[in-house]
């Protein structure tokens, strides 16, 4: 059935897809059903699928054609197939959050991204899996989910990352062109590292979390995950947007408009060399240095920057548990947390309960002077600079806390760029950078609030001179 759509179609931009859409090289029902058959057919093999949407997606997709026929164009994202992290809700079909008690959970109405996609003519064909409950009460194993561990499209022994595993892989894998994410703290970014996707995590917000499967009221974080740097602009700009059912969104738009970008050559962006040369792993040195020497070389400005000194990672775990204690109360209170997949997840979220409020507003507190000094330092540079993850993908039976090899570099660098940047609400975007041990690399781009529009200008100028983001696995 899927014969008339080529197999170059799994890994073209979405730009290019909806053009030929648009020339009518096939119909909007050919391309969602080669996509929506690969997702089925792939998506186990990865533990990505969490839910195939195949009949309501062709369905959708017959009304995407007449739209085409009659052309009546909504934009680039028409027609083009896609899938969202599972902790999103999809009306009248199960959202799982990627944990056993919820795997019968049923919601009535769909997701705000989701309705807002589907306005423009997008087209769900599956739902991806995830961490366990977006990894709140922190976990052990990659295990840690409803649909057993993430598997990398590059390497099935190793991880895709988490909290977003399915979202991620099923990107770098060429099962959707594009899919929804979540960020909490690092599970847009470290997905994206791993499995050699550009993805965007989005200022706090800009996207509205409405449907959205709540860990922490004030971190959560909806993103897109792509190919390049461009789409995940155009897809930032179709889910965006104020919403009075989101408590936290900031009543703002998002336009992506690169014509009005700054030059790169007028950018400062901080770094810190520690992070490249002694933090990352040695077998990535090489391929970091080379991605260094491509910003340079487009005439970017590198000045040597660091943190201001806050204990980022403490202050964001007393933040999260606090907020994730008072949400899962009733799981917790219930002993169904005792269902989920990990033992030291179970155990965190039950520690959640037990945290004083004297501790959760003392954070609170210290977050307000984070945001004060992080914004001096932004006063200095226009972004900040650092590897996605200092090494490649873990195997998937490796815990995921096991301690790092040799004495740590006297420098701290920006290894608390995660947790800086999620307490501060910045905006971030993972650019892949290359390969070590056959596994993809990642860059991260930092920016203030609502500097989305910068950090999509580097990664298009950084992708314009390389090719890693058009790489896919066998």
């Amino acid at each position: 059935m899927a014969a008339t759509v080529p197999n170059d179609v799994f890994f073209a931009p979405i730009p290019e897809l909806n053009a030929r859409l648009k020339a009518k090289e096939f119909s909007v029902e050919d391309l969602v059903r080669a996509f929506s058959l690969r997702l089925q057919q792939l998506g186990p093999t990865y533990n990505a699928l969490a839910l195939s949407l195949h009949q309501a997606a062709l369905k959708q997709a017959k009304e995407v054609d007449k739209e085409f026929k009659r052309e009546r164009y909504r934009g680039p994202l028409q027609g083009i197939p896609y899938g969202v992290k599972d902790l999103l809700s999809y009306a009248k079909l199960p959202t799982t959050w990627g944990a056993k008690p919820y795997a019968a959970q049923v919601f009535d109405y769909n997701a705000a991204v989701i309705d807002k996609i589907a306005a423009l003519g997008g087209v769900l064909t599956g739902k991806l899996s995830m961490v366990e409950l977006a990894g709140g009460g922190g976990y052990r194993f990659p295990s840690a989910s409803l649909t057993g561990p993430g598997l990398n499209p590059w390497d099935k022994t190793r991880w895709s990352g988490g909290s977003s595993s399915g979202s991620a892989a099923a990107v770098a894998a060429g099962l959707v062109p594009y899919a929804i994410g979540s960020e909490t703290s690092g599970s847009i970014v470290t997905p994206a590292s791993f499995c050699g996707v550009t993805a965007l995590r989005p200022t706090y917000g800009l996207v509205s979390r409405y449907g959205a499967m709540a860990l922490s009221w004030t971190l959560d974080k909806l993103g897109p995950f792509a190919h390049t740097a461009e789409e995940c602009g155009i897809i930032l700009q179709a889910i965006a947007g104020k919403d009075s059912r989101d408590p936290g969104s900031a009543g703002k738009s998002f336009y992506y408009t690169p014509q009005y970008a700054r030059p790169v050559k007028d950018l400062k962006v901080g770094y810190a060399p520690s992070d490249f040369a002694e933090w990352v792993e040695p077998a990535t040195r090489p391929a970091f240095e080379a991605a260094i020497a491509v910003l340079k070389a487009s005439g970017i400005q590198l000045v040597e920057t660091k943190l201001p000194d806050f204990p980022y990672g403490p202050a964001l775990a007393t933040i999260l548990n606090g907020e994730m204690g008072s949400i899962f109360e009733p799981l917790i209170a219930s002993g169904k947390v005792d269902e989920l997949a990990d033992p030291p997840q179970i155990a965190g979220l039950k520690a959640s309960l037990e945290l004083p409020a004297k501790d959760y507003l003392k954070a609170m507190r210290m977050r307000r002077l984070i945001q004060e000094e992080i914004a001096k330092l932004f006063g200095t540079v226009d972004v900040l600079l650092a590897p996605g993850r200092a090494g490649i993908a873990p195997k998937i039976d490796q815990p995921l806390d096991r301690a790092a090899a040799g004495p740590a570099p006297k420098d701290p660098g920006f290894r608390s760029i995660i947790p800086m940047g999620n307490l501060a609400g910045l905006p971030a975007l993972v650019l892949p950078c290359g390969f070590a041990e056959n596994m993809p690399i990642a860059l991260q781009l930092v920016g203030v609030p609502y500097s989305e529009n910068t950090l999509l200008a580097i990664g298009r100028e950084f992708q314009s001179h390389t090719d890693w983001h058009k790489r896919h696995p066998a």
